[in-house]
């Protein structure tokens, strides 16, 4: 039987929740609509995804800088930037079930195309012309109110002590990126940087979405990896088209499949963008955007030095030369990247015959767990302790695990589902109580995607597992 999208799907989530990776947000509450905590081994491979990007993005360019701002920031932020007035999706209600639905995703499922730019009046008129396509996702029926624009910032009391604080509300940042910008120049001021340069943030932000689904994909508490590039205005198509290159590389490098990525157009800018990409991956689901990769004008500092008063310009200091950057702007999530890794990584196959493995073949780099470590057996106090003694020496260098639960068979099924790439076994060789005498203090290391198993020096060990690491 040919499995489907759908099947592929529950396999990981049902993965992630078993092994430790993602759990639904307050579950003993009955859980909470669209949010998710990263459990023990989520925790790591979250942990080595922003690793990497920072390493690509900042630690390997002379000309990026890093920041981390704050989530609350001033409201007028959000006005300066559009947020207030202009941050929202179509919302509409069925009338039978009075379940709340984002109109442009229920057109989309139609196999109808609703730009997200559509005005209100727009939109009604599309899903008029296809309301007999169009039924509810939680009854079924085909009778919705109008569509309405609903704002997605999330509106917080944070500093206001008034009685009705909805007036006057703070919000909590729909996007990391406005957090650089009012930082331009700070970050000019403080540090040696000049144009063109980067300033490189990772961070939470939150949307209050209407219909989110598809696992960690659509979240209303995400984490957003993000590089804004200042250049100056002639020089920005140059500039967006390197990091248009150096961004599909980077996926690549990292590991996942070329056949799983692919590049979309958006056809109809927003006013102030000159260009707009996105780095597509092959979900489950489909091909969904993974990462945005813009060039925005000089729009932002324009409209923070307009809503401020502090000019945001940039003084050349070779030609005396004033003018507002450009920005080319790189935007991923980490949720976003956690799934494609994990889709990516997903692997079943067919062993000893008729036995199904279930892997995850991680990038090493990526990988949780990079090696594990077990006794033979765990009664065996000989061996118990060696075991121990090799776990420690590895875990000073590597992510290392030590792992006594069950037979060798069920840690080895259990480490390829946590995506271990190697696997350390103690047995009586090792301790100069087997057979032959030549293996006294060597160890049997198993490869994750071969299988393959190979007696390996201790005093080796540390550089055969990562020299390939």
């Amino acid at each position: 039987m040919t499995e489907t999208a759908s099947d592929l799907m529950e396999k990981i989530v049902s993965l992630c929740k078993r092994r430790g990776f993602i759990f639904p947000s307050s579950e003993i509450y009955g859980g909470f609509a669209a949010v998710y905590d990263f459990g023990p081994y989520g925790v790591e491979l979250a942990k080595n995804i922003r690793e990497a990007w920072w390493q690509a993005m900042v630690r390997e360019h002379d000309n990026i800088v890093g920041l981390d701002s704050a989530i609350f920031m001033h409201p007028k932020v959000w006005e300066a930037s559009g947020h207030v007035g202009g941050f929202s999706d179509p919302l509409a209600e069925c009338r039978e079930c009075h379940t709340r639905v984002r109109v442009d995703h229920l057109l989309e499922e139609a196999g109808v195309f609703a730009d997200e730019k559509m005005s209100e009046e727009d939109i009604n008129a599309l899903f008029g012309e296809n309301k007999d396509k169009i039924v509810c996702p939680k009854c079924g029926k085909k009778s919705f109110t109008d569509a309405k624009g609903f704002n997605l910032l999330v509106k917080s009391n944070l500093g206001n002590f008034t009685s009705d604080w909805t007036k006057e509300p703070t919000y909590l940042r729909g996007e990391t990126c406005q957090g650089i910008y009012v930082n331009f120049k700070n970050v000019l001021d403080s540090s040696r940087v000049k144009v063109p340069f980067g300033i490189a943030q990772i961070g939470k932000a939150f949307r209050n979405e209407i219909t989110a689904r598809q696992f960690i994909f659509r979240k209303r508490e995400f984490e957003q990896m993000e590089m804004q590039y200042f250049v100056r205005p002639e020089t920005a198509a140059d500039a967006y088209e390197e990091w248009r290159a150096k961004r599909f590389q980077y996926y690549l490098d990292l590991g996942l499949k070329p056949e799983n990525l692919r590049w979309h157009e958006h056809e109809n800018l927003v006013f102030y963008a000159k260009a707009a990409w996105d780095i597509e991956y092959r979900f489950p689901f489909g091909f969904k955007e993974l990462e945005g990769i813009h060039n925005r004008s000089d729009y932002d500092l324009t409209q923070h030095t307009k809503f401020s008063g502090t000019d945001l310009s940039y003084r050349d200091p070779q030609t005396n030369e004033k003018y507002v950057p450009w920005i080319v702007e790189t935007s991923v999530g980490v949720d976003r990247t956690f799934l494609a890794v994990m889709t990516d990584a997903y692997t079943e196959e067919t062993v000893g015959g008729n036995d199904t493995r279930v892997v995850l073949k991680f990038p090493k780099k990526l990988a949780p767990v990079q090696v594990a470590v077990f006794p033979l057996m765990k009664n065996k106090e000989e061996l118990v302790g060696k075991a121990r003694g090799i776990y420690e020496e590895l875990r000073k260098s590597l992510r290392a695990e030590f792992d006594d639960n069950g037979n060798v068979g069920k840690r080895y099924r259990r480490q390829d589902e946590i995506g271990t790439p190697y696997c350390v076994t103690v047995d009586f060789d090792t301790i100069g109580l087997g057979e032959d005498a030549s293996l006294k203090d060597t160890v049997t290391v198993r490869d994750r995607d071969t299988m393959q198993q190979t007696r390996v020096k201790i005093a080796d060990l540390k550089n055969h597992i990562g020299g390939s690491i």
